[in-house]
């Protein structure tokens, strides 16, 4: 038996009476069983009211999170909002944890945490939620799967990465049990009797798409020549904006192993001094992408159509929902900032507990076959976890 309920608070200048409202929410909704764990998301200002460590400090669980926009739950949507989605099961139980610094590297620090986490575990987990912080400058989201993947290649990855209400997301933090940082990763592990389904929304089917064309030199997330032209020429050319987040390109994986036929979705963030491309996410070489046309009613229709999917499964206990910021940012354009919330709070079945928040970057499979899940980073993309 695995349950789940989610709470918020408005509150942001009185610690104690955000803790009693979280609290009252929780006692109301479920009693916790043998293991129980929490995600939290929250707006930055909790964080400096000291509200956010108040309630970590003092609720009966270990909790892993971000800083985030905006989000949601059953009850309520916002922007200077605390949520917490808790899990608690019989014959589910969690394993958490928190690296050191990720600033010179990841392999090493995660490898750490998990070996420390998941000591005396014969078998690995069932699922991992991840958190890792945005970028710091230097790491693509993809460089984060890759590490956990080198570590457990059969489990299933979730998550996001931490962002913030400012236009760089620098003030954005990752969150272990109150303490919050920068640069860390925050995780959860979940063994025993779980049942993990994804679903992805990017971009609808009839999607129009433009200019073809083969990656011809690329390492990673840097793309150095498109069709053997250089990328920043080749993108003047093709009259394409440069470092736009609101042009996403749509990008196969058919040189990986475990590419499943679906491609992702991802951006530019930046050209070097010699017009190399930045991507948020790698960029196989030998890859072909193409530029996906994003329109602000694009992104609600799969938003509904992706959280009807959702309904329509069997045995769903909750969920978590992750929209990339970037669907935010275009559907600003529509005065409707919260407009994916709100969709998420009207159409998902009220008997399914979930929180929403907004992602700088998105992890989740788009297959499992064979034993194996295809995890992924995404852009622009809506990822959905039902247990």
């Amino acid at each position: 038996m695995l349950k789940c309920a989610s709470a918020y608070t408005n509150e942001v200048d009185d610690p104690e009476v955000a803790l009693t409202e979280i609290m009252a929410q929780l006692d109301k909704k479920m009693p916790l069983l043998k293991h129980s764990v929490g995600i939290v998301m929250c707006h930055t200002e909790f964080i400096v009211s000291g509200a956010l460590k108040h309630i970590c400090e003092n609720l009966p669980f270990d909790l892993a999170g971000i800083t985030t926009a905006a989000q949601a739950v059953n009850d309520e949507a916002g922007e200077l909002i605390l949520t917490v989605f808790v899990i608690t099961s019989d014959d589910v139980w969690f394993k958490t944890g928190f690296t050191d610094s990720l600033s010179d590297g990841i392999d090493a620090p995660v490898s750490a945490a998990y070996e420390k986490a998941a000591h005396g575990e014969p078998d690995p987990p069932k699922l991992a939620l991840i958190f890792p912080p945005f970028f710091m400058g230097r790491y693509a989201g993809d460089a984060y799967v890759e590490a956990w993947k080198k570590i457990i290649p059969h489990t299933p990855l979730f998550g996001t990465l931490a962002i913030d209400d400012t236009a760089t997301f620098c003030e954005s933090e990752t969150i272990y049990n109150g303490v919050n940082k920068k640069d860390a990763m925050s995780f959860v592990l979940c063994y025993g009797n779980i049942n993990p389904r994804f679903f992805i929304a990017t971009l609808p089917e009839n999607t129009s798409v433009s200019l073809r064309a083969e990656v011809t030199k690329s390492k990673e997330n840097f793309v150095y020549e498109v069709n053997h032209i250089n990328t920043r020429k080749f993108f003047a050319k093709a009259g394409i904006p440069e470092c736009m987040p609101t042009v996403p390109f749509m990008i196969d994986l058919k040189k990986r192993d475990d590419y499943d036929g679906v491609p992702v979705i991802s951006g530019n963030a930046a050209f070097t001094e010699d017009g190399t491309a930045v991507f948020y996410g790698y960029v196989d070489e030998g890859s072909t992408f193409s530029l996906a046309s994003c329109k602000p009613d694009d992104i609600l229709s799969t938003s509904l159509h992706t959280i009807n999917r959702l309904n329509e499964l069997r045995d769903v206990n909750g969920a978590l929902l992750f929209p990339c910021i970037v669907r935010r940012i275009l559907t600003l354009g529509l005065n409707k900032s919260l407009s994916e919330l709100e969709i998420a709070r009207a159409r998902i079945n009220p008997d399914i507990p979930f929180m929403m928040g907004y992602s700088g970057g998105e992890i989740c499979p788009t297959s499992i076959k064979g034993g194996g899940p295809a995890n992924r980073f995404h852009n622009y993309s809506l990822a959905i976890l039902a247990i």
